[in-house]
């Protein structure tokens, strides 16, 4: 447990002491963190102030973009209480096998139409396996390097070393791996796997030099302690990227009844996390349209400093056309970058975005 210290009295007053403290090279303690996190509505703005200026001093103004491809949907062996892709439950989320090559390729031009960077390849699988399906995944990456329009990223499960490195070498540049929540709360989710593989899978992509993505989702049933637990764990994991993503509860999975975090628990998260994780990109992902509705431009006062576009895994995101509109209004991005990326562009038929 890390000792307080007197920089990082919560107290009555303005956070600008914490923020200060944290700019400086001071870790947020745990004890500051719960205490932040348990703050009273009216003093979410003054949090969410200290967040923005730490978020101004280690990332700057400029905001990242992200989209996926479900590239391998339904079927999954393991049984996460959260996702409609579980063989274990009866849910709507569509069923069908890994994509060839030319509609990956086609979902990552349509990623780049929404001023993505990065462009994820996501399967539904426990981990994906040596051999055709892997090396299918590595020839979509190998294209997509060759072009240079967009960067190759993957979510392909608990792989090995061995595994990864082949991706690395194909010319993969962010391997993504979620913890999901905090150590104490994952076995309430997920009974077929163990939390330590998570972080065993997200090490090794670090271990040999790929850029890592490692986040989770809010709103699961945790307590607030292991809120600050969860995000206590991604502060060792150090990751580049950490995608937040709050529950959008699915029916037929056996947390279709939680998810009822509002929209300034959200805004208190996001901030707590960039004060934790200072010099991170802080992603905001899944639940932004259903958990924060109208509140969704502050996230970027509270910390962001991105956002994945298009829809996720089995649920919409916000139009195109809307989450633009969003950016051009709070000056992110620029109303010539808006009037370009709106151009129309090819539908295309059986690749599974918005």
């Amino acid at each position: 447990m890390i000792q307080p210290t007197n920089e990082f009295t919560v107290g009555h007053g303005p956070l600008i002491n914490i923020a200060q403290a944290v700019i400086v090279g001071q870790a947020l303690p745990e004890r500051a963190a719960l205490e932040l996190l348990c703050l009273e509505n009216d003093r979410v703005y003054d949090l969410m102030y200290a967040a923005f200026l730490v978020k101004r001093h280690f990332v700057g103004e400029e905001l990242h973009r992200c989209s996926i491809v479900n590239a391998k949907s339904g079927g999954c062996g393991e049984d996460c209480g959260f996702c409609a892709q579980s063989a274990s439950y009866e849910t709507s989320a569509e069923t069908y096998p890994l994509l060839g090559v030319d509609k990956i390729l086609r979902a990552a031009e349509f990623a780049k139409s929404h001023g993505s960077t990065n462009f994820g390849i996501v399967t539904a699988l426990r981990a994906v396996p040596k051999g055709k399906m892997l090396d299918q995944i590595c020839d979509a990456v190998r294209e997509l390097r060759k072009r240079g329009e967009i960067l190759p990223d993957a979510s392909l499960g608990t792989l090995g070393k061995e595994e990864l490195q082949q991706l690395k070498e194909a010319g993969l540049e962010v391997y993504h791996h979620n913890l999901e929540t905090a150590r104490s709360y994952y076995p309430k989710v997920t009974t077929t796997r163990d939390w330590q593989d998570n972080l065993n899978t997200i090490l090794w992509a670090g271990e040999i030099g790929l850029k890592t993505c490692c986040g989770g989702i809010l709103g699961m049933g945790e307590s607030i302690e292991q809120r600050v637990e969860f995000f206590t764990q991604l502060r060792d994991v150090n990751p580049n990227s950490v995608p937040v993503n709050f529950l959008v509860p699915i029916p037929g999975t056996p947390l279709e009844n939680e998810g009822n975090i509002t929209p300034l628990e959200c805004l208190k998260a996001v901030a707590v996390l960039r004060l934790m994780l200072p010099g991170a990109d802080i992603f905001v992902a899944g639940g932004r349209v259903q958990r924060l509705r109208q509140l969704q431009p502050m996230l970027f006062f509270a910390g962001a400093n991105g956002m994945m576009v298009g829809n996720y895994l089995t649920t919409p995101g916000r139009t195109k056309k809307d989450d633009l509109e969003l950016l051009a209004d709070l000056d992110l991005i620029s109303r010539a970058e808006h009037d370009q990326l709106m151009k129309p562009v090819p539908i295309m038929a059986g690749v599974p975005v918005s």
